[in-house]
């Protein structure tokens, strides 16, 4: 007989918590809860980045935006993400629009590099340069030379080194016939003393589109194409055209 005011421990079953279930037959079954560890365990995984939605403003080009929302891959990756939204020309941006921002982030690094190819080429080809950029020189007014010379004879198809929009066409000057185009980046391409044009302002134009056709209309001493690189569509905002179509994979 046991001792008074004692009682035997019941032996530990094993199980940290259980229920008892009746089963079939009226069996007892004991069945394990699921502790924190396992429910922790059934989670699923954490969800991948949201991707972002940017609607376009009055001003903006593709490069503000992908500059201002530090995304990699420049404006051609966006670009290439928003194509079927913005259309087959880059720099038609018109307030509205929903971009999405992000949507390839998690692609394969041979598939970024896809999207980022540049779409910008030579305005001509096959051609050798006569005039260096900022060859100085008393016969331009800005005291050196503000865009490089292509030495080409007369009737040399020119194209367009990206698409864009033309926002000048025809005579200004000492250029002759010249074509200035706003390109996605924000820059400005231009095409002076060319004997003919194909095309007008306004006009959208895709990458190496002929635009017209090497003269000597203007201040020249010889058929050649100018080639310019501007930050606004005037004269006296010129960047080193050289370097910016290498800049865009482009060797010159």
């Amino acid at each position: 007989m046991p001792a008074k005011g004692k009682h035997r421990r019941p032996k530990s079953l094993g199980l940290a918590r259980s229920i008892a279930i009746v089963g079939a037959g009226g069996a007892v079954l004991a069945l394990p809860l699921i502790g924190a560890a396992g429910a922790h365990a059934a989670t699923p995984a954490a969800a991948s980045a949201t991707v972002k939605t940017y609607s376009v403003k009055a001003g903006d080009t593709l490069a503000k935006i992908a500059r201002d929302q530090h995304l990699g891959g420049g404006w051609q990756k966006l670009y290439s993400d928003n194509r079927s939204v913005i259309g087959a020309d880059p720099s038609a941006l018109k307030p509205g629009l929903k971009l999405t921002l992000g949507a390839q982030a998690a692609a394969p690094k041979t598939a970024t590099k896809a999207a980022a190819s540049t779409g910008y080429g030579l305005p001509v080809q096959g051609a050798a340069i006569g005039t260096a950029y900022k060859t100085p020189g008393a016969m331009w007014s800005s005291g050196y030379h503000t865009g490089v010379d292509f030495v080409v004879p007369s009737g040399t198809p020119i194209k367009a080194i990206a698409a864009g929009t033309v926002v000048s066409a025809g005579l200004d000057g000492a250029y002759g016939n010249e074509v200035v185009i706003q390109h996605a980046d924000g820059k400005y391409s231009q095409y002076a003393h060319m004997t003919s044009l194909s095309v007008s302002a306004g006009q959208t134009v895709t990458g190496g589109q002929q635009i017209g056709l090497s003269g000597a209309t203007g201040n020249v001493t010889g058929p050649h194409l100018h080639f310019e690189i501007r930050t606004t569509p005037y004269y006296g905002s010129d960047v080193d055209p050289v370097a910016y179509l290498k800049q865009h994979g482009v060797s010159v």
